[in-house]
């Protein structure tokens, strides 16, 4: 019994410190955040300072790939801490930061900052960055467009190589803040005039940022054919990052898409969704480039499959599009009095989407759809049927339709019109014909162009070749020395040979 109480005293014990645990546990995962973001930021500092020391872009890049798990975990107070301490006694820079913040300048100060005499400019921008996304997480977008336009006009004043990837980012966020304000038509000089800048300097990064930057301006004016001549008169760099290049594809895709060039267009459409990071951060892009990718392939004639509009981050979002390309509705069937019907009840969201111009269009294409279903099913045919099928006003207008699908190779009939009726040609075996090889053809194409993708994207160490000539000329130094021992040895065993 001695033994046993003592027990249920450890016990009680136990469970009282868990009850404190748990109503310290917050405070304390506040804490090790708060302390955790630091200790990244600050590691970040240095990377940045090896990128100036060694001119290697790498360890910027390092840097703004923690960007997105910082700003997840970034809060105010561990901002102006930061701050404070990078600054030191940089008072000017520190309090127009922390005004920014909403905070005063009297925050302590660590000891190491206060002995340095320089901020590093590329750690003073990664700052200014921070801060940027900050304010636009609060949506403090006055304060936002004020800081980005300094931020803007520091880096154009300092005008540092090193910080070519860090300006390509200050560009993006500048960007948004204006079109958030409605005033995007403001900085398009500006975007432009970076844009030639950047190109002149070959800064592939900043180049390919403004460049989408640029188009996405265009397009939310409705100013396409500014847009279309930008893209013949610019050149979109190889070097670029992957997530340029499928905004890239995008803005081309829809382009093509406007221009009636609808094979470019799912060309470039499938290479933004096959580029595109495939996670729940960038569901906003994906779904976007499938609702215009699902237009596209219906203008083409074709039917999307049932099973994209199955994934979780796109089922809500393309729900209005299934029920135009869905089975018993619309595009499948030719069924033009539904397809209208359907056009109606999901008006605003198309018209939200900018694919209700392109949705028009299909119009034509149910006709076409509803004509070759009916030639498939019907060797003979007359006029009168088919228009009362398509819900077509008279028996001219069904003509000229079938006239024009005949034409255009949709189906493979003659039309009598002295009697009125459409004759479809007997279905030809599809190997006989090149589908085949084109099919073949296309397969090799994308095969061969993605490995040249994943070659142009690796990644060799510098100054690699400076290693390898430096062992071959020891090599060739090892292969001259062991030449003239042979030739030495060789005419000592002549000399033994004659005394022999």
């Amino acid at each position: 019994m001695t033994n046993t109480e003592p027990t249920h005293e450890n016990k009680d014990s136990s469970a009282m410190e868990i009850v404190e645990d748990e109503e310290t546990k917050q405070l304390r995962l506040i804490k090790e955040t708060a302390q955790t973001v630091t200790a990244e930021i600050k590691r970040n500092f240095t990377l940045l300072e090896r990128a100036v020391d060694t001119l290697e872009s790498r360890f910027t890049t390092r840097v703004l790939r923690t960007l997105p798990s910082i700003r997840r975990r970034l809060t105010s107070s561990v901002l102006v801490q930061v701050i404070s301490d990078t600054y030191g006694s940089h008072e000017e820079e520190k309090n127009d930061l922390l005004r920014y913040l909403g905070e005063s300048g009297g925050m302590e100060v660590d000891a190491i900052a206060e002995k340095k005499n320089t901020v590093l400019p590329e750690i003073d921008i990664y700052l200014h960055l921070n801060v940027l996304i900050t304010l636009l997480d609060k949506n403090e977008l006055a304060k936002g467009m004020e800081l980005a336009d300094k931020v803007v006009k520091k880096m154009l004043e300092l005008n540092r190589r090193t910080l070519d990837q860090l300006a390509a980012r200050i560009y993006f966020y500048h960007a948004r803040f204006y079109e958030l304000t409605g005033r995007l038509a403001e900085i398009r000089p500006l975007q432009l005039a970076a844009h030639r800048t950047a190109t002149l300097r070959h800064d592939d990064e900043t180049q390919a940022t403004l460049l989408n930057l640029l188009l996405r301006n265009y397009f939310v004016h409705n100013l396409y054919d500014q847009a279309d001549k930008l893209v013949s008169k610019c050149i979109f760099s190889e070097n670029a990052g992957n997530n340029q290049a499928a905004r890239y594809a995008y803005y081309l895709g829809r382009i093509k898409a406007l221009q009636l060039d609808y094979t470019s267009a799912h060309t470039y459409l499938t290479q933004a969704i096959r580029k595109a990071p495939q996670t729940n951060s960038t569901a906003g892009f994906q779904q976007t480039v499938n609702k215009f990718f699902i237009v596209v392939q219906l203008l083409m004639g074709e039917i999307p499959e049932r099973s994209l509009f199955r994934q979780p981050i796109l089922k809500k979002a393309l729900a209005p599009y299934l029920h135009i390309t869905q089975g018993n509705v619309a595009v499948r069937i030719g069924d033009l009095s539904k397809f209208q019907e359907c056009l109606a009840q999901f008006d605003a969201v198309f018209k939200k989407d900018k694919t209700f111009t392109l949705i028009l269009r299909l119009r034509h294409n149910v006709i076409k759809t509803g004509i070759r279903m009916i030639s498939l099913s019907y060797s003979k045919i007359s006029l009168r049927d088919i228009c009362i099928r398509l819900h077509l006003d008279s028996e001219e207008d069904a003509e000229f339709i079938v006239a024009k699908a005949i034409r255009d190779g949709v189906i493979d009939a003659t039309l009598d019109h002295s009697n009125g009726f459409m004759k479809s040609k007997e279905i030809v075996d599809i190997y006989s014909t090149n589908e085949p090889q084109h099919a073949f053809h296309q397969r090799i194409s994308f095969c061969l162009n993605l490995h040249n993708e994943a070659v142009k994207a690796m990644r060799f160490p510098l100054d690699a070749h400076r290693k390898e000539l430096a062992s071959a000329e020891e090599a060739r130094e090892r292969e001259r020395e062991l030449a003239q021992e042979i030739a030495e040895g060789d005419l000592d065993e002549e000399g033994d040979m004659a005394d022999f």
